[in-house]
């Protein structure tokens, strides 16, 4: 047990917070492949979000940090996530049998509500 009158030495205590932030920022850098990340908040401008439902052959998986979509389809779709604030995510078009990777609903609680099919800006 501790007591009161027992105190750490700044290097140690240093010692101990610099290897506690290491080993969290390396637990937070193996969530998603660098190349599966959204390249930043919000929907490219000139990606086009159309109503129409995605595929049942198209699944989400939603995290606090990551939102994974699965394409289990024989055919290539292009998907967005739709979340409760209405925050924009970018347009991907997802091979067969591919996965990509979208913000997770973060502290705000800002949930995943469905995915909906779009056009990419590019296309």
């Amino acid at each position: 047990m501790f007591s009161a009158s027992r105190s750490v030495s700044p290097l140690r205590l240093r010692t101990v917070l610099g290897l506690s932030a290491a080993v969290l920022g390396l637990l937070g850098a193996t969530g998603a492949p660098a190349t599966a990340r959204d390249a930043g908040p919000g929907a490219l401008a000139d990606d086009v979000v159309q109503a129409a439902a995605v595929p049942d052959c198209v699944h989400y998986y939603s995290d606090w940090r990551y939102t994974t979509v699965v394409n289990d389809c024989d055919t290539t779709v292009n998907v967005t996530v739709e979340y409760t604030d209405g925050q924009g995510a970018p347009c991907r078009t997802l091979l067969p049998r591919a996965i990509a990777t979208f913000a997770g609903y973060g502290p705000q609680l800002n949930y995943v509500t469905g995915l909906s099919t779009c056009t990419p800006a590019n296309v």
